[in-house]
């Protein structure tokens, strides 16, 4: 066995992270309103940053501070999450909306492709994009700067539950992220979550079809309740 290659999704998480792929942010989101979850989509300042605009996964969280000096172990607890992350995972990292430096570049991004982690969502800048737009892994923060976060923002805790923009984040939940913006599945709902987004797209394509023949708008939500 080649114990560089990327290790196994755990057999109970490859279904939920199948039906992730084929479903997109706001169908997630609707469906999470309905069963009383609504606090789950983040501000609308974090955005895709990098051509791949989908991201999803499983959530490993990560939380980083300001920091006015550099620590005796810069980067430590951030490379210490890549370095435990696995196959399936995505780095969702509070960095408390902090613009001075970069969290984010092009070698970590290549680090976690390397391993299957599939990409990274973040309250921080990234930078090296001109790297980054070549690269086929999702980068989600708030925007761009070339400062290095070195002795300006350091991970101080990882692993443990995290809270961006008012939505609670913890290790083994789900994220799912596009154009739209991104969503974050608690685990326990998951699977009822995914199966009424997965049935709730093939209702969408039924009244997709009924308003491009001109059914009127109004019937159309009285028959399907979707809109």
């Amino acid at each position: 066995m080649d114990p560089n290659a990327p290790a196994a999704n755990p057999p109970e998480d490859v279904e939920t992270l199948d039906m992730l792929e084929n479903l997109y942010a706001a169908v997630v989101a609707d469906v999470l309103d309905s069963l009383g979850y609504r606090q789950q989509t983040l501000g609308a300042s974090i955005r895709a940053l990098t051509p791949a605009v989908k991201v999803c996964g499983r959530v490993y969280t990560a939380r980083a501070e300001t920091v006015h000096e550099i620590p005796a172990e810069p980067y430590k607890l951030e490379m210490a999450a890549i370095d435990t992350m696995t196959a399936g995972d995505v780095l969702l990292v509070d960095a408390g909306h902090n613009t001075q430096s970069a969290f984010w570049g092009e070698l970590l991004s290549t680090a976690c492709g390397a391993k299957g982690v599939r990409g990274v969502v973040m309250s921080g800048c990234s930078r090296d994009l001109w790297a980054l737009n070549r690269m086929d892994f999702p980068v989600f923060g708030i925007g761009c700067t070339p400062a290095d976060s070195k002795g300006r923002l350091d991970v101080t805790v990882i692993g443990e539950p995290v809270e961006i923009d008012g939505v609670a984040a913890k290790t083994g939940d789900y994220v799912i992220g596009d154009l739209d913006g991104v969503v974050i599945v608690p685990r326990e709902a998951a699977g009822e979550a995914l199966r009424l987004a997965s049935e709730k797209v093939s209702g969408e394509n039924t009244v997709r079809d009924e308003l491009a023949a001109g059914v009127p708008v109004s019937e159309v939500f009285r028959k399907h309740g979707i809109l």
